[in-house]
């Protein structure tokens, strides 16, 4: 593929790790080549270097497929002689305790366990406490998302895996400490050497190469609703990667972009370079080719791109596009509509409208009974919004009558569940708080992990 954006990525292997990969970006468009890795998880380390430092050792394989989806967008990738050989290289566990699985399956195995040590690092798993079995390292923990799940862990760095899972932090606390109360200590287990070893991975360039760099600005893990809005040309452009069935087409302007399902009956539209409080969005669903609308939503341009990613990713699943036209805004779909917000505690108000504010005051969801009672017109019914109120948004999202109330009841978990990250702000802090505190879960034995043989 001819390259077709001004980014050179060159890939090689670490200057002190073992396993670990650098990628060093240069070219005018090096951002977009920046965030494509950091959203691989590869770290920033220095101006335009990544690397890429995991507890499974599987660094040459990632970063092989990193290394083909950047192609793929256009952007120039080389790979040094000795990151090629080890991308090559054929090696085995020594020992490993599951022998009957293939070499895709270890290595499949392995990067569950990164997930897990990723969102214990990235403070979107909490961990309560910890202990040793005997065996290896045992924690519970609950995740900040995925509507809260809590989860028993076992073993550790490329063998920790999820053995259980609870309902509540309180439960998994309770039959944790039933199983381990005599070796139970609190918060997470000390850094393997493996761990520790990525750590220095992705620390080495403080040193050696940015001295005189400005520091990185520090990011902060906020409610969702008050994340950064991110690219949101970048999360369309990975949509359309991941989603064959949407098809891609631009204005005779380029000001535009239209993603369009192959049905024809829906279809997003994305304008480029709008101001954040102005519509930047619109999803519009027709129950055929060539009818008027069913229903249609509109994000402004600052609304945060986890919310946006979920949104996308709803609309991929299809459930919902074939509301009847007909049918009433009736109380069952609007309870059905933001139940997520009523379980998560939000407050609920009417005055004249029925209004859900987050806990927080930062946030809230609207519903206009009056817009609901003329459907035909597509009117504004609800209204989600963070900032001062729905006059007064940072960012806001309105849908029409119809739009299917699994889709608002997937933004109302969203918005009630999720985290998302913005950039510290001086004098201010955002705590994420859990509802409780708890639980555990029952032991599963197995040998501790073997180290790794070349």
């Amino acid at each position: 593929m001819t390259p077709t954006i001004d980014a050179h990525v060159r890939l090689d292997t670490h200057p002190t790790h073992p396993s670990a990969v650098q990628a060093v970006l240069t070219g005018t468009q090096a951002r977009v080549a920046l965030m494509a890795l950091e959203a691989a998880n590869w770290s920033v380390a220095a101006t335009n270097v990544l690397v890429l430092a995991r507890i499974d050792h599987e660094e040459p394989y990632w970063a092989d497929v990193a290394a083909k989806h950047l192609i793929a967008q256009g952007i120039t990738v080389e790979i040094t002689p000795r990151l090629q050989e080890a991308i090559d290289e054929e090696w085995t566990w020594a020992n490993y305790p599951m022998p009957w699985c293939t070499r895709s399956e270890i290595r499949e195995v392995s990067n569950q366990a990164q997930k897990i040590h990723d969102d214990i690092r990235h403070g979107q798993l909490l961990i309560h406490a910890h202990a040793h079995d005997g065996h290896t390292t045992v924690a519970v923990g609950t995740y900040l998302h995925r509507g809260g799940k809590s989860v028993y862990l076992h073993g550790e760095d490329h063998l920790r895996q999820v053995a259980d899972t609870f309902d509540s932090p309180a439960q998994a606390l309770l039959a944790f400490e039933k199983v381990h109360s005599a070796e139970m200590r609190p918060g997470p287990a000390p850094l393997t050497d493996t761990e520790r070893a990525a750590v220095e991975a992705r620390s080495v360039f403080d040193v050696t190469t940015t001295k005189s760099e400005p520091s990185r600005p520090e990011r902060e893990t906020v409610p969702v609703y008050l994340a950064d809005a991110g690219d949101h040309d970048a999360l369309l452009d990975t949509f359309l990667d991941a989603h064959g069935e949407f098809e891609k087409w631009r204005t005779w302007s380029d000001e535009t972009t239209h993603a369009i399902h192959e049905s024809q009956t829906l279809r997003i539209e994305r304008v480029h370079e709008t101001p954040a409080h102005e519509t930047a969005w619109t999803v519009a669903a027709y129950e055929t080719p060539v009818s008027d609308r069913m229903w249609v939503l509109n994000a402004t341009g600052a609304t945060p791109g986890p919310v946006l990613q979920d949104l996308l990713i709803h609309l991929a699943d299809g459930d919902g596009w074939d509301t009847a036209i007909g049918a009433p805004v009736d109380e069952k779909t609007v309870t059905a509509a933001t139940q997520p917000l009523s379980d998560a505690g939000w407050k609920h108000t009417v005055d004249g409208r029925i209004r859900w504010t987050s806990p927080d005051g930062d946030a809230g969801v609207q519903f206009d009974a009056f817009a609901a009672q003329h459907p035909i017109q597509n009117l504004a019914t609800w209204t989600i919004w963070a900032g001062p109120g729905p006059d007064r948004p940072t960012w806001a999202i309105t849908a029409s009558p119809h739009t299917p109330s699994s889709l608002l009841t997937g933004l109302a978990e969203t918005l009630a569940h999720k985290t998302g990250t913005r950039q510290a702000q001086p004098g201010r802090e955002h705590r994420t708080r859990l509802a409780a505190s708890a639980p555990a879960a029952r032991a599963v034995t197995a040998s501790r992990p073997a180290s790794r043989s070349r």
